[in-house]
This record gives structure tokens, C-alpha cells and sequence, in this order.
């Protein structure tokens, strides 16, 4: 409890300590996520995915640097690719956003993927909510950039922008099937360089696909130059620009209520998933059903009844570990 509420009052070492805690699941943590909860769905959360290369961390330095301008805190959740050796994350966005690092206005928080998904992070909404809670008015969500499955960026965030750049001109269409049709902006990044026209042209080509209601919102695309800083403003007010028209359409509620049932779901998948494979389940039992699946004596779907069954009977033990 006492953790929660310096947070609650924006203090940096107590949310730093509970992100540890998250990422290491310890159990302490999950209280205390509980106490932060209420105070938190005020902030803005924009996700920035997109394939490898196009410059998504740098551009997120000057998204930083655009909403500060705005007198707007920011905090940052920059998923990271697993360290091969240590398992932790590989610090390529602290080092480029290292000119905000001594502003007392913004958090960044950079972690390991850890195989996760999507390029995100399991503990990725954990660390959404304690910003949201430090009192943070913009959250920005980077991926690690792993192409069509980063559609899941749109289950954390209220706003998705897919980051573009001449670099990625063939994996459009590679990808166009996924975080294309989610997309609510398009940043063309590095469009200084030759062959930005064509991806723009690519992009409207397919949005013109698309039919949209005269009053839904139809994406923007803006052009972006992140290591000069170009663009930042245009990208931010347009950003800002959408988050009314999810506040006015209704369409912000809409979408957080659809991450609220994504984020139970995902809350009892890990749950049944932890406790089986930290020993509530005895393993011997497990491995019954393994074996048994295996020589196709049970079928899968049995199979999880059974674990269910076993859940079912043992909750009281479960619940007070």
C-alpha cells in the first residue's frame, strides 16, 4: 500500500521498484496494481509499431520532445529485444532517448520482450497502469517490430500509428493485412530519402481500398524526418486530434472496454497457465495428460477439463498462495 501511494504522488523510485516487481511476478506487485487501478484510464495511449528499421524509437525521442513543448507529461514503454545472454532487454531506446532522461516531466521505462507476442511484452499493461496512475498525460508504446502479428499493439493502446519509411516500401504489402487496416495514422519516417512518395502513395492506395462513414475517422499520414526532428509537432497535433474524436464519437470507450475483456482474458489465461506449471498442478498428473495426448488416449480438449476440474477443486489452496 505504501508503494501505491507514492506513486500516486509521482514518485519516480516507487514506480521503478513496482516495474521490477511486475517483470520479476512478484506476488506483492499484483496487490499493489490492484490499489492503482481506480486511479488510473486519464492518460492517452498511443502505440507506435512497424516493421524493423524505420526509425521508431527516434521518432518516439521526438514525440517526447513535441508533447513537453505542449507542457504534457509523457511516459514511455519501450519494448526491447530479449538480451541473448542475459534475458533482459537490449537498452537501444534508453540510449537514443537519453536527452530526456534528467526531465522530471517524463518516465522511461524499457523492457524485454521476452518471446511475448506481438512485439510486447506480458507485462506491458502492468506498466501502463503505473504511469497512468504517476499521473502521466501521454503514454507511448513502442513494439519491438516484428511485422503483421504487431496488430496487437491496438489491444494496449487508444491510438495505433504504424511507423513507414522508404526502408520498408516491399513490406507493405507484406503486412498490409494486419496493423494496415488498425492503423489510425501513418508516419512516414525518413522522408527525406527516395522513394517516401511511394510509400505515401502506397498507403493511400490502400485507404482508398477502404470505405469509411462520413463520420469516422479516416487516417492520416503524416511525413516525418525523427532525426531532425521534422514532423513532430504535425504528427503530435494530429494525434491529439484523434484522441478527441474518440472522446466525442464515443469510440474511446468502445475501445477500452474491448482491452478491459483483452486484459481479463489474458489475466485468467496466465493465471491457469501459472499455476500449472508451478507446481499446484502436480506434475506427475501433468505429465499423465501429456503422455496421454501424446499416445492419443485423451483428447486435447478433455484433457484441459480435467485441469479445470482440478483448478475447481482446489481454488481454496490456489487462492491463498
Amino acid at each position: 500500500m505504501e508503494i501505491a501511494a507514492k506513486i500516486l504522488n509521482g514518485d519516480v523510485y516507487a514506480a521503478s521498484m513496482l516495474m521490477r516487481a511486475v517483470e520479476d511476478e512478484k506476488q506483492f506487485a499484483l496487490e499493489e496494481l490492484g490499489l492503482l487501478y481506480s486511479h488510473t484510464g486519464k492518460a492517452f495511449v498511443i502505440g507506435f509499431t512497424g516493421p524493423p528499421g524505420v526509425g521508431k524509437s527516434t521518432l518516439i525521442d521526438s514525440m517526447v520532445g513535441a508533447f513537453r513543448k505542449k507542457e504534457m507529461t509523457v511516459g514511455v514503454v519501450a519494448v526491447d529485444p530479449t538480451s541473448p545472454f542475459t534475458g533482459g532487454a537490449v537498452l537501444g531506446d534508453r540510449v537514443r532517448m537519453q536527452e530526456h532522461a534528467m526531465d522530471r516531466g517524463v518516465f522511461i521505462r524499457s523492457m524485454a520482450s521476452r518471446g511475448w507476442r506481438g512485439g510486447l511484452s506480458k507485462s506491458t499493461i502492468s506498466m501502463i497502469h503505473i504511469l497512468d496512475a504517476m499521473g502521466k498525460d501521454i503514454i507511448l508504446v513502442e513494439t519491438v517490430g516484428t511485422g503483421q502479428s504487431e496488430v496487437e499493439i491496438t489491444k494496449v493502446s487508444d491510438t495505433s500509428v504504424l511507423v513507414l519509411s522508404p526502408d520498408s516500401g516491399d513490406q507493405v504489402q507484406v503486412i498490409k493485412a494486419g496493423i494496415l487496416e488498425a492503423a489510425d495514422v501513418f508516419a512516414i519516417n525518413k522522408a527525406d530519402k527516395e522513394g517516401a512518395d511511394y510509400v505515401v502513395s502506397r498507403v493511400e492506395f490502400m485507404l482508398g481500398m477502404r470505405k469509411f462513414k462520413p463520420e469516422e475517422w479516416k487516417p492520416e499520414i503524416v511525413l516525418t524526418e525523427a532525426v531532425l526532428k521534422k514532423g513532430a509537432d504535425e504528427l503530435a497535433d494530429v494525434l491529439l486530434r484523434h484522441k478527441e474524436y474518440l472522446k466525442t464519437s464515443g469510440e474511446m470507450d468502445r475501445r477500452r472496454r474491448i482491452r478491459a475483456r483483452e486484459e481479463l482474458l489474458k489475466n485468467v489465461e496466465s493465471f491457469v497457465r501459472d499455476f500449472c506449471y508451478q507446481g499446484f498442478v502436480v506434475e506427475q498428473y501433468m505429465e499423465d495428460l501429456v503422455e496421454g495426448m501424446a499416445q492419443r488416449n485423451i483428447d486435447p480438449h478433455s484433457a484441459t477439463l480435467k485441469i479445470i476440474d482440478w483448478l475447481s477443486a482446489h481454488f481454496k489452496q490456489i487462492s491463498s498462495h
